[in-house]
């Protein structure tokens, strides 16, 4: 499918078959869309510690942090990965719908940086699930004893065929996993690569589809459903990524309002009776007054159940809800976010 001119697998064999290899053994995904922003000099650190909600200040090198970049009002400019390479030099992973505005907006908030988009410089590969960590050691077992050291959300920098290359402990399936950032050139070996090595493991190619409800199930946010230019952190879920205790940064002011705001949004999760589907704008009512719409929904094989997400006005958030499917107001379960959780993802 085209994806922001992107043209991108939505799947190989099927999604449940690959949603399955994920849950279960392990898939490779192509996210070369994602973007790449690079923010480097003297005042990096400082920098990156105003375009951000979240505190940057403890970050080490090779570690990673998620966090919002906000505009003045507090509402979400986009989610991202702040990459610590050294304390002057900082990569910015971004979403593929946001790549332009992202990069306007940090160069037009961060003078007396350099800011590089970085975006066709790299391909990304994303190798995820339970059998994730050993492949990765099979196709790279001079990197086995780094791989099997490397902690959730760090990364460590390597070589492939005498260019750059990271990996990352980073993943958006909910599952024990890993992130490769390459050049395009080096790409198509380097997943063939992890192909073979993995074909023993179950190993399978993944889609978009299964990289949704992957990240649906996990309870993770996806610009332009949970997250977009007209909704703040505290709205999707994110307060934990909102630090206002760490000083000045942009939004500050706006979000410390937004906060307890009575008539601001909650992100809610919920569960349907049957397998009929609540998709993304569909109205949620208390009684006859609309009070949120949906943002994402679906129906999750691993748990049976069709699911939910929706933004509701807070005073609504515990009251009996219905939504609306074609005409239809069916009751809703609230249901605690995330859906699924796997242990192992941090171990």
């Amino acid at each position: 499918m085209d994806f922001f001119g992107w043209h991108l697998p939505v799947q190989y064999e099927g999604l449940l078959a690959e949603h399955r290899a994920v849950r279960n053994e392990a898939g490779l995904f192509d996210v070369s869309h994602m973007g790449e922003i690079a923010v480097r000099g003297p005042g990096a650190a400082e920098a990156i510690q105003r375009l951000v909600t979240n505190d940057c200040s403890s970050l080490k090198n090779g570690e990673i942090i998620y966090t919002v970049s906000c505009f003045e009002n507090g509402c979400a400019v986009d989610d991202l990965l702040v990459y610590r390479m050294n304390e002057e030099s900082f990569l910015l992973v971004v979403n593929a719908s946001n790549i332009e505005k992202d990069f306007a907006h940090f160069k037009a908030s961060l003078p007396g940086v350099e800011i590089e988009n970085l975006s066709d410089s790299y391909a990304q590969i994303a190798l995820q699930g339970p059998a994730s960590r050993e492949i990765l050691k099979a196709a790279h077992p001079e990197l086995a004893e780094r791989i099997a050291g490397l902690g959730f959300y760090s990364f460590f920098e390597s070589e492939l065929e005498g260019e750059k290359i990271i990996f990352s402990r980073t993943g958006y399936t909910g599952e024990l996993g890993f992130e490769i950032y390459l050049p395009p050139q080096l790409a198509d070996r380097a997943a063939r690569a992890l192909m073979s090595a993995g074909e023993a493991a179950g190993l399978a190619p993944a889609g978009l589809g299964a990289r949704d409800l992957l990240r649906f199930e996990a309870g993770y946010c996806l610009y332009g459903h949970e997250l977009d230019e007209e909704t703040d952190p505290y709205e999707a879920a994110l307060s934990w990524l909102v630090k206002p205790d760490k000083g000045s940064f942009i939004g500050r002011e706006a979000l410390l309002a937004r906060k307890t705001d009575p008539e601001a949004r909650r992100l809610i999760g919920f569960r349907l009776p049957g397998r009929k589907i609540a998709r993304q704008g569909f109205p949620i009512f208390h009684g006859d007054e609309e009070v949120g719409r949906v943002s994402s929904g679906s129906f999750s094989p691993i748990l049976d159940a069709s699911l939910g997400m929706a933004r509701v006005r807070r005073a609504f958030t515990k009251k009996e809800l219905q939504v609306e499917i074609r005409g239809e107001r069916i009751p809703i379960e609230r249901v605690k976010l995330p859906f699924y959780q796997q242990p192992a993802l941090r171990a």
